[in-house]
């Protein structure tokens, strides 16, 4: 699965001219044949989940057809939302959310431990704002069944190396059965991470139910805009 010039613009909510920009500057990974661009799919989320881009709410399929209904609300129903987790270093944090009991019974808690560190070894995944969002890299490994989203707030601030210097406080670890729904799942997530109502649940570390009810009334809208074809 590749994208276009077209479909990367749209994955990040830019213009074509900007994204051949940073294309250009060396900073957004592509490919070239002719003068055709190509993308992996994957290092363009990450890429503007890095930067923490307020990308589109959802990925379109390159053949047009509209994607399965997704909820993101329900994905971190599933995981779970996870309170002072404690942990002093960024191994530490992944090593303790490996043992959740939001992570399905069938994985191997060591093999997710080490999945994550490893991705976490290929570049920071804190996005700023004191949070990032652990993810494998290759989401197929681990054989879930559907999408499942681990909320944890930590005990302490803990350096992920992110972007802008903050330690991190709240972790999205995502957990997804095939790449085009791992696209979804955090294209969802870091267009919601816009929201500063969503922002300031977190770092109140509210309850479980005003955190997942926020996140349903953003998906309202988030569906709304992918049904008219917008943004």
């Amino acid at each position: 699965m590749k994208w276009n010039l077209r479909e990367a613009a749209r994955a990040l909510d830019m213009t074509e001219r900007e994204v051949l920009r940073f294309v250009r500057e060396g900073t957004l990974p592509a490919s070239r044949i002719d003068d055709r661009y190509s993308f992996n799919p994957v290092e363009v989320q990450e890429w503007g989940a890095a930067r923490n881009r307020k990308m589109a709410p959802d990925v379109i399929p390159p053949n047009g057809e509209p994607p399965q209904m997704l909820s993101l609300a329900s994905a971190i129903a599933r995981g779970g939302i996870h309170y002072d987790i404690a942990a002093s270093t960024k191994n530490e944090v992944l090593d303790a959310v490996a043992r959740l009991p939001g992570v399905p019974a069938h994985l191997d808690r060591a093999l997710l431990a080490e999945v994550l560190r490893t991705r976490e070894g290929l570049a920071s995944t804190g996005i700023g704002g004191g949070i990032a969002i652990p993810h494998p890299r290759d989401p197929v490994v681990l054989h879930v069944e559907t999408p499942i989203v681990l909320l944890c707030l930590l005990a302490r601030g803990v350096d992920f190396e992110a972007i802008d210097g903050q330690p991190v406080r709240v972790l999205f670890t995502l957990l997804s059965p095939t790449i085009p729904l791992h696209l979804r799942v955090l294209s969802r997530l870091a267009h919601a991470l816009h929201d500063d109502v969503l922002c300031q649940l977190l770092a109140k570390r509210s309850a479980p139910e005003a955190i997942l009810a926020r996140i349903r009334q953003l998906e309202i809208h988030m569906n709304g805009s992918v049904a008219e074809g917008g943004p």
